[in-house]
């Protein structure tokens, strides 16, 4: 099959698939709901029970949809940085963005016994956690930019961001060492991520922060293609290296810092998903693979999202742990079948 009719049909099939775990994901949980009133409820139509259009709009629905906005996120930022620093182990969180949101969240609540009442009460509800998510993964980024324009090989940004990491964690290590049981519990529910407990007022902040993410992307695609082959190939194509390599920055930063701000950290996702539209489409072309990387980011969310739920109980397991169960053994088959990344 010639490749663009190859391409053409595997992105059909990949939608139909997207479009397909949508409604399955709204489906199940611990309530069965059927197909038909799902579309009955998303069309307009009451469904048949009360309950049922209570439990899609108020809770499968946000998470489904948060679902998709997390996992195109995380996907195509993956792909940026793995293309930026020419290493196949880059992900979202390379830049230390992730450590940042932690390391601010654990002064929240691990440090709210030395907060004034008022304070605490504010930081620790979900609009607090939020900010203070927010707030660190903003610091670690303006750290990174600040060094960064001094830098200019962006290996050298690699190892900062592993350095901020690591500051960060050991912070986040001493302050749970001084907390209370109650307060490492709530860190540690966070710390596994989350994708149910967003309202729709945060879903629409979350889903404008991600298309700004996204668009950013699109305009450095021609950058990423000329940065396969290096920085100095790339000048000579008559990119703007240093700009390019601050928008690529700013565009990971706003998607894995407002997803793990809003989601908590997730693993996997980012690293991963790059290289599967990798092996799958057979290309290096950054727009076939930007397409292909939000299609697959958003299908394997949605399944781990469904798999977490444990359907027809009232059980929800971590969604970083499925994600990391799932994703480990089905990237090393890829691996071991291609032998190696591409």
């Amino acid at each position: 099959m010639p490749n663009n009719k190859r391409n053409i049909f595997l992105f059909l099939t990949l939608l139909i698939g997207a479009i397909l775990l949508f409604f399955i994901n709204i489906s199940l949980g611990q309530v069965f709901i059927p197909f038909k009133e799902i579309f009955k409820s998303l069309t307009g139509s009451q469904a048949s029970k009360e309950t049922w259009e209570y439990i899609i709009f108020n809770y499968r629905l946000p998470k489904a949809i948060t679902a998709i906005l997390v996992g195109m996120g995380l996907s195509v930022s993956g792909l940026l940085m793995q293309t930026l620093f020419r290493n196949p182990l880059a992900g979202p969180y390379v830049l230390g963005l992730s450590s940042g949101s932690s390391l601010g969240v654990a002064f929240v609540i691990l440090g709210a016994s030395y907060l004034p009442t008022f304070i605490a009460e504010y930081f620790l509800s979900p609009y607090g956690i939020m900010l203070a998510s927010c707030l660190g993964s903003l610091l670690v980024l303006f750290l990174v930019l600040l060094v960064s324009k001094q830098l200019r090989d962006t290996a050298t940004i690699l190892i900062l961001g592993l350095m901020f990491s690591s500051f960060a964690g050991a912070i986040v290590s001493v302050l749970t060492y001084f907390s209370s049981a109650e307060q490492l519990q709530k860190f540690t529910f966070w710390s596994m991520g989350s994708l149910g407990n967003l309202s729709w007022n945060q879903i629409v902040i979350l889903l404008v922060a991600v298309t700004i993410g996204l668009f950013l992307s699109l305009l450095n695609i021609k950058a990423l293609d000329a940065l396969l082959l290096g920085e100095n190939y790339a000048r000579s194509m008559g990119i703007n290296f240093k700009k390019s390599k601050f928008i690529i920055i700013i565009a990971t930063s706003i998607l894995a810092g407002s997803i793990t701000a809003f989601a908590g950290p997730i693993a996997f996702v980012g690293l991963a998903v790059p290289h599967i539209a990798k092996m799958v489409f057979h290309t290096s072309n950054h727009w076939i693979l930007f397409w292909s990387t939000l299609l697959f980011g958003a299908i394997i969310m949605l399944f781990c999202d469904m798999v977490s739920q444990m359907p027809g109980t009232n059980v929800t397991l971590p969604i970083n742990a499925i994600t990391s169960i799932i994703g480990a053994p089905v990237v090393i088959w890829l691996l071991v079948r291609k032998r190696g990344f591409n």
